[in-house]
């Protein structure tokens, strides 16, 4: 049997909470001495009487339900706009009305700004250089950006719904990422540098390609170092042509002469010297540079941190330098390599404490899953960091200004860095070295 709806239900009910009384008032006008027509009167009032509060009651209980319904509908459709009137504060059916107002309002503002984010969303995406793909399940394209488009040298109205395989990207869903190759895409060759990662809509897998070009920014970097180079040596080339050339025409000058002075043999011996010594000099800074370039890879292995810091500080016979003892750490690396670098930090330290006459301490620590080893001096601090790290730039005599420069080649190739900094107090300066840290 086919259960009744509800408004049907409540019209039943309604009906039977006035059936008692009715069918009381009925038994006692017709049972007691009224005329026909008065009786007939009555009853026709009282039956009216009873259906139509019986009516009244269903509708009164089922319309806010109606509106109730037609509100969450609009809701689902995604009409905001609807509001309920009449909801009043001191019934429950009022409290309900407020409630759906109020989600109905919440949402306005949710989509809103859902709205508003999207299009920001879409803007950067038109306006960054970096190339978007996003690849369904089957691999075919569901959203590409104006970079991407300029790649595929396509519209996005033709990339659209075409697997990888169409479009000539199926080996970025497939290499390992970040990848960095010379790629020919079919609107642009050059340098890229790949990333990959997932993300779920309507609850299947998607991959998000992200393709960024990297030639004109290793263009540039390539330009600035060119620049540095071109410096460099021509300062050097510079530095030892002038006297070369001062020299050899001061002697073509005297050989040519018909009446040369008696000593003439002794300044072409001593013109002779200066031009070989600065031969001599021009190659020692090719063979440093040499040197920069032909930076083996570290052999790694297990090192002791406290043991290298000791015996790197021991070693420089003008100081003794103390040691502030840190905890037991081994590390992985080259140690050959490292004790370059820490024997040249002490000794750069040493000398610019001889200045001054002050002191050296050697030191190490851990901070986020780094080593950090630092060594402080007491001299007369960095007059300026620019160049601190330029090739062969030194502000010490006889200095060859490689090596710091070798130095942070080493900490980089270690996965660390290096850096110096005047100290807080004003006194000194610090030389902080950090490297990938692995508890013992």
């Amino acid at each position: 049997m086919k259960p009744l709806a509800y408004e049907r239900r409540i019209l039943l009910r309604a009906l039977l909470a006035g059936l008692l009384g009715s069918t009381t008032a009925l038994i006692l006008l017709w049972t007691g001495q009224h005329d026909a027509k008065t009786a007939w009167t009555l009853t026709i009032l009282i039956v009216v009487a009873w259906l139509g509060f019986a009516f009244s009651a269903q509708n009164r209980i089922t319309f806010p339900l109606r509106t109730l319904s037609n509100m969450l509908a609009a809701l689902h459709e995604g009409d905001f706009s609807i509001r309920a009137r009449g909801a009043e504060h001191a019934d429950a059916l009022g409290e309900v009305m407020r409630e759906v107002n109020a989600l109905g309002e919440t949402l306005r503002r949710q989509r809103l700004g859902a709205l508003e984010a999207t299009a920001l969303l879409r803007k950067v995406m038109e306006e960054i250089d970096i190339a978007v793909f996003a690849f369904d399940s089957s691999d075919c394209l569901r959203l590409i950006n104006r970079a991407g488009e300029r790649i595929l040298n396509r519209p996005a109205e033709r990339a659209i719904g075409h697997t990888a395989e169409e479009l000539g990207v199926q080996f970025c869903l497939t290499v390992e990422t970040p990848h960095v190759a010379q790629i020919a895409f079919p609107g642009k060759m050059g340098r890229w540098e790949i990333h990959r990662g997932s993300f779920r809509e309507g609850g299947k897998p998607h991959q998000l390609i992200l393709i960024s070009d990297l030639s004109q920014a290793l263009r540039e970097e390539e330009r600035l170092a060119w620049q540095r180079l071109i410096r460099v040596i021509g300062h050097e080339l510079n530095n030892s042509l002038a006297p070369i050339k001062s020299v050899a025409e001061s002697l073509a000058g005297m050989m040519a002469r018909s009446q040369r002075p008696s000593d003439w043999e002794d300044d072409l011996s001593r013109g002779l010297a200066v031009i070989a010594n600065r031969t001599d000099g021009l190659a020692r800074f090719m063979n440093a540079y040499a040197r920069l370039a032909r930076l083996p890879a570290p052999q790694f292995q297990a090192m002791q941190v406290a043991a290298w810091v000791r015996r790197a500080a021991s070693l420089d016979p003008r100081m003794r330098i103390p040691v502030d003892p840190g905890p037991d750490f081994t590390i992985q690396a080259d140690p050959d390599q490292l004790d370059q670098v820490l024997i040249n930090l002490v000794k750069n330290a040493v000398d610019a404490a001889s200045e001054t006459g002050g002191g050296v301490t050697v030191g190490w620590n851990s901070a986020d899953s780094f080593l950090e080893v630092w060594v402080r001096d007491e001299g007369p601090g960095i007059p300026s960091a620019a160049n601190l790290f330029v090739p062969f730039f030194t502000t010490k005599p006889g200095g060859s200004g490689i090596g710091l420069v070798l130095s942070r080649q080493i900490a980089e190739a270690h996965g660390g860095s290096l850096t110096l900094e005047n100290a807080p107090s004003g006194r000194g300066c610090e030389a902080r070295l950090r490297l990938p840290l692995t508890k013992n």
